[in-house]
């Protein structure tokens, strides 16, 4: 009879609490298949996980939504593109938004994702009321997006719109006007004249419009109009 290993007689709580030092999803997977037990200490390591970043990970709307499921304690997910591709779309956005941990999300990260469209960031966004910090820069994003921001994320701190060529200033008047606790907004490379950063720093003073270094004279322009 051959004799117990070690590593199996482990608590599963113990043997979770190593798994979740584990980034790599592929060896997530592997241990997953290694026995029973090990499957279920994975998923109360990806239950405990407060911090998931799929950025550099070859995924789909299933395999990601799959370990959002499980994330119960997640705090901040990056879903961005990198060069392999996370090739997520309206319907895993909308999958994504259903899981448990999207409430208290403080973070998440959609850059690059040019394979989404406001329908599927509104349904996203609109569930995640505890969010902080956004990226949304490369991607094809209108003012449609930015009102569900401004209407569901008062405790926005911080948005990255870099290069979002289909926003306006009428959007981002309504972005700023609505979120108070905003402190800090991207905007490098989308087609809003000059004088609508100007007229949204006299809303909020205190706003860092980056890319620093733009020539904003607030005594240039008037309020810009209440909509």
């Amino acid at each position: 009879m051959e004799e117990e290993a070690e590593i199996d007689r482990l608590p599963i709580d113990l043997l979770a609490h190593i798994l979740v030092t584990i980034t790599s999803f592929t060896d997530l997977a592997q241990a997953s298949g290694v026995c029973r037990k090990w499957k279920k200490g994975v998923k109360q390591a990806l239950a405990r996980r407060q911090t998931l970043s799929l950025a550099g990970c070859k995924m789909d709307d299933d395999s990601t939504v799959r370990l959002v499921r499980h994330a119960y304690s997640l705090k901040e997910l990056d879903i961005s593109r990198s060069r392999w591709g996370c090739q997520i779309t309206d319907d895993g956005l909308y999958q994504i938004s259903l899981a448990k941990c999207i409430s208290n999300l403080t973070s998440i990260s959609l850059w690059g994702m040019t394979g989404i469209t406001d329908k599927g960031v509104v349904q996203l966004i609109t569930r995640a009321n505890s969010l902080q910090h956004l990226n949304v820069g490369g991607t094809f994003i209108t003012d449609e997006s930015l009102s569900a921001i401004a209407d569901s994320c008062p405790r926005l701190k911080s948005i990255v719109l870099w290069s979002c060529r289909h926003v306006t200033e009428n959007g981002l008047f309504v972005l700023v006007t609505k979120c108070r606790k905003l402190e800090s907004i991207n905007v490098w490379g989308t087609r809003v004249p000059l004088d609508c950063f100007i007229g949204l720093l006299t809303i909020r003073p205190a706003l860092q419009i980056k890319p620093q270094g733009l020539p904003l004279n607030i005594g240039a322009v008037t309020l810009l109009p209440v909509v």
